[in-house]
């Protein structure tokens, strides 16, 4: 099994720049690739970045393109998410996910944190 904690949510204004982390623990050398996710009240969860070990593969939303960078630490068992030029429509929940391979990581994660809350304020 595979432990992920999510930390670095919180309240700010828009215009504002955060930065989330994910710790994992466990097997995690079963880990291929990690991502983050998010929900928004009243709406479906959606992915918003990923990123695979090696070689290096990345996925953006369109949405916050250009704005949030992910990134993994050195030792690949810390994954973070830096957040710019926050909008309102960013508030959401925000959950980081790990999987096998880049593709499910997207698609249907195994692994899943307990979330953290971001909220941005007009």
């Amino acid at each position: 099994q595979v432990q992920l904690v999510e930390s670095g949510g919180g309240l700010l204004q828009a215009g504002g720049s955060l930065r989330l982390s994910c710790a994992a623990s466990g097997r995690t050398f079963s880990i291929y690739a990690m991502g983050w996710f998010r929900q928004a009240p009243g709406k479906d969860r959606e992915a918003v970045a990923a990123i695979s070990w090696n070689p290096t593969n990345t996925y953006y939303a369109d949405s916050v393109k250009g704005r949030f960078t992910i990134s993994r630490g050195y030792a690949k068992d810390t994954l973070y998410l830096q957040m710019n030029s926050l909008k309102p429509e960013d508030t959401a929940v925000y959950y980081c996910a790990a999987d096998r391979t880049f593709g499910t990581v997207l698609s249907a994660p195994a692994y899943w944190g307990q979330g953290t809350q971001v909220t941005v304020s007009s």
